[in-house]
This record gives structure tokens, sequence and C-alpha cells, in this order.
């Protein structure tokens, strides 16, 4: 536990791969270093990388999306989560396997909750922009996550103005791209009835 503790860095915005890297963790060692740690990282590879926190306003677009889609997903085989559900894509390689947190996700395995504290599959993940993660998000994440065979979309969301990319696989498994600004809406690739406009999504916050 202790090596463990010494490898942990913060994560830089843009890696640096002339840096001398720690000694790699495997992912048994990282998932019970998680379950006794007060705080989150996030694993990539055999690094782990501690998590910063979020301000009012990132914690405020993930509630409104999660609010939105708990109601639409009621009764539905599908269940939705939010900051604190492990998100493990494995790689063909398991060393480059990794393990995050994204601010919201949709889940199709159960309809159920349970007691599991990891998942291997999504339909729909969210994560909100911070200037500490949005060149993680925007590529290192994005072409993680794109490798799930169930991801139907995924959306980054910005937290400076009213503006969502929405990254979404057509009937052919093709990914698109679509930027959604004000008065736009979100199409949830079929999983909820209703779509979520922008205005929802930002309601309650100094971009509204």
């Amino acid at each position: 536990m202790q090596a463990l503790l010494k490898a942990v860095a913060v994560r830089p915005k843009l890696r640096v791969m002339s840096q001398p890297q720690p000694a790699l963790i495997d992912l048994p060692d990282f998932l019970a270093f998680e379950d006794a740690s007060p705080l989150r990282h996030e694993y990539l590879g055999g690094n782990v990388y501690a998590m910063t926190g979020g301000s009012m306003r990132h914690n405020r677009i993930a509630g409104n999306i999660y609010s939105h889609l708990l109601k639409q997903l009621a009764g539905s085989p599908c269940q939705v989560f939010i900051n604190d559900m492990k998100l493990h894509v494995q790689a063909a390689d398991s060393a480059y396997s990794s393990v995050y947190y994204p601010d919201v996700l949709v889940y199709c395995g159960s309809a159920t909750a349970g007691n599991a504290k990891v998942v291997t599959s999504a339909a729909l993940i969210v994560e909100v922009l911070s200037e500490s993660t949005e060149q993680i998000d925007r590529r290192e994440k994005r072409v993680t996550y794109q490798r799930l065979a169930g991801l139907r979309a995924y959306w980054v969301v910005s937290q400076d103005e009213q503006q969502v990319e929405v990254h979404q696989r057509d009937a052919h498994g093709s990914w698109g791209i679509r930027l959604c600004k004000t008065g736009d809406v979100l199409d949830t690739a079929g999983l909820t009835p209703q779509p979520l406009t922008l205005a929802e999504v930002y309601a309650g916050t100094d971009l509204a």
C-alpha cells in the first residue's frame, strides 16, 4: 500500500512522456487501494492519478443532467449514476486498461442497483470540462470510452459557456460529432423518451 501511495500523481494537463514514470500498479492492487482510500483516483495503464475537486457550477451541471436522466430512465432497464461509480475499460493488453469516474454515466446492465463498485459498460457517458481535465476529457477519455462496444454517445460539457460536444455512434458503428449551443437539444441516442435541452443542463448556474 505504501508503494502505491508513492506512485500516486496529480494529473498534468498534458502528459509529458519524457518524464520518468513510477512503477506500474496492477489493476487488483489499484482497486483494493481505492476501496480503502478517502480520496478518489483514476487508473491508466498501471499509473494512478489523484483527482481534483470541482466547482459549484461543475457540480450543478452534472446534477442537472443526472436528474433529467434519472426521471427519464425510471422503469427502463437502464440506470444512471453520478460521480462515484467506477468505469473499467478493458484493453486488449491488460496493462493499458483504464478506470475512470465519469461525471455521469448510463449503465444498461441491470435495472436494479446492487453493491457493485465497478461497471464495465456504459450506454452514455458525460464529462463536464474543467481547466485541469479538458485535454484529458477531449482526447484520452474520448478515445478510451469509444472502445466500449455498447457506448452510444459521449457528451463533453463546457462549464464556461452553454456548449456541449455530442459524440454519437451511428447504426454502422461510426462516430460523428455535433456541437450543441444555446437553444439546442441533446439527443440521448434513443435512451430516453425526451431529449435534454441546454437550458435544462445549465439551469441554476450563472450561465443560464
